[in-house]
């Protein structure tokens, strides 16, 4: 009975950890230096427009600029936050500013959104 509950602790302590982790920011080293990025690999921005924990990125800017989507049951964690956005998606923040990958980066490490529409998009950096 001990070595039983010992194996389903291990298990749930595993999935606890395997739920926080999907919600930890990666880092990665580019050009413009180090960046927060997706699961992919791929940089994200934060949009100045972006304000009290509310995405102004909607429609034809969100098909340039995809939110970081959260799964319907996603829970916040530290800095990690959950916006939902007008479509009644939800998406992650990171200290409340909605995060984004660009339509135009092509691979990782790619940062052309940086400063883009008069820079009001940024790189989000640790």
């Amino acid at each position: 009975m001990s070595r039983t509950l010992t194996l389903l602790a291990a298990a749930g302590f595993a999935l606890i950890a395997t739920a926080a982790s999907a919600q930890m920011l990666k880092t990665a080293d580019t050009a413009a230096g180090k960046t927060y990025v997706d699961a992919k690999g791929m940089t994200l921005y934060t949009f100045d427009k972006d304000a009290g924990g509310k995405s102004m990125c909607n429609g034809p800017c969100a098909t340039n600029w995809p939110p970081l989507a959260a799964a319907a049951d996603a829970k916040p964690a530290g800095d990690m936050t959950i916006v939902t956005r007008d479509d009644g998606s939800k998406m992650w923040a990171y200290k409340g500013k909605p995060l984004y990958t660009f339509a135009k980066d092509t691979k990782p490490g790619d940062t052309t959104g940086d400063g883009f529409l008069n820079g009001a998009w940024h790189i989000a950096k640790p």
